[in-house]
């Protein structure tokens, strides 16, 4: 039995030695070691030792098995740091390498807009209020001086959900309801999403964007509108910027007119932007029509007021000079980047 355990021990010292893997050294550790292992089968073999001398082969036996679990430990030691070497060797990082640029976002061009407009008119005390692109047909239109029977109605057919209910056609709706809450005076502006139902064209959409002004207060003048535009002309398209005004017609303004500005592209010298006339279309505007500031329960003998409205989408593409207003709702990257 001694002798057996020696030739035990000496063969498994010979198979570590020559292990070279984990796969390999667990090989031996179930071989030697395991529950059917070589071992182990000496052990069952005690029934065939004499009582007197079972104490003294049971000693032999676990000094062999403390021997044998040294040196699997030792050699699973010392593979476990071979293999991490090689794999710190093989999966090794160059960290003087640059790193992998990641793309930059930016702003889009309507929204840089939009912001610069907003801030424009903060410095002028205008407050920002936004409104519901869900609105009611009252609100959209007959407390804007527009009843059913209004031609105006068809210039702004819009998407409605039933008789009531409809998308707004302008953010005029959020100037309304200002009006009618009757905290007096009023200056504001209104952003927003509009909706009519027309065809997309380099020119139209079936939604677009508006911002809004309206100013309600005592002895308000058309002098305080053209002064306001004046302003806002000049801090957006530059101190260079003229306007002027031609007369126009909408149903809740009186009188309304149209604002054209010195070409951005130019100086007013005329070019193929403008068409050659120096003046571009900016925006709409008037003074407050008195049946308006009435549905809206304001004295129009005692209070009077201006209103303005621009398409940010024209606005946009007048800024930079875009000649397709679809492109600026396509999401494409390469045209995105730009503004970036």
């Amino acid at each position: 039995m001694q002798e057996r355990l020696r030739h035990l021990t000496e063969a498994c010292a010979a198979a570590l030695s020559a292990a070279t893997s984990s796969e390999e050294l667990n090989a031996l550790r179930v071989k030697y070691l395991g529950k059917n292992g070589e071992l182990t089968a000496i052990l069952r073999g005690m029934k065939d030792v004499s009582p007197a001398d079972r104490p003294k082969i049971g000693a032999l036996i676990n000094a062999a098995r403390e021997e044998i679990t040294v040196s699997v430990d030792r050699k699973a030691a010392e593979l476990a740091a071979r293999e991490l070497e090689e794999k710190l060797q093989s999966e090794r990082l160059d960290i003087t390498l640059p790193a992998v640029e990641q793309p930059r976002g930016g702003y889009h061009p309507q929204t840089i807009v939009k912001r610069q407009i907003v801030e424009i008119f903060r410095e002028m005390g205008y407050s920002v209020e936004d409104g519901a692109e869900v609105e009611t047909d009252y609100f959209c239109f007959e407390a804007l001086n527009i009843p059913k029977d209004h031609p105006a109605r068809e210039m702004q057919d819009t998407f409605y959900i039933d008789d009531t209910y409809l998308l707004r056609s302008q953010t005029s709706t959020t100037q309304v309801h200002a009006m009618q809450r009757g905290a007096l005076p009023i200056k504001m502006i209104s952003p927003g999403r509009v909706y009519r139902s027309d065809e997309p064209d380099a020119t139209h959409s079936p939604m677009f964007h508006q911002i809004e002004g309206l100013v309600i207060d005592r002895g308000i003048t058309l002098c305080d509108l053209k002064g306001t535009l004046d302003v806002f002309a000049k801090k957006f398209f530059g101190e260079a910027t003229k306007t002027r005004l031609r007369p126009s017609f909408f149903p809740f303004t009186e009188p309304s007119i149209e604002v054209d500005a010195t070409c951005s592209q130019c100086g007013g010298k005329g070019c193929r932007v403008c068409k050659g006339t120096g003046w571009i279309e900016i925006m709409g505007a008037g003074m407050v029509n008195r049946n308006v500031l009435s549905l809206s329960g304001i004295d129009p003998d005692e209070f009077s007021g201006f209103a303005f409205g621009m398409g940010l989408d024209r606005i946009t593409n007048i800024k930079y000079g875009i000649t397709d207003l679809r492109v600026v709702f396509e999401n494409d990257v390469r045209f995105l980047k730009q503004f970036r």
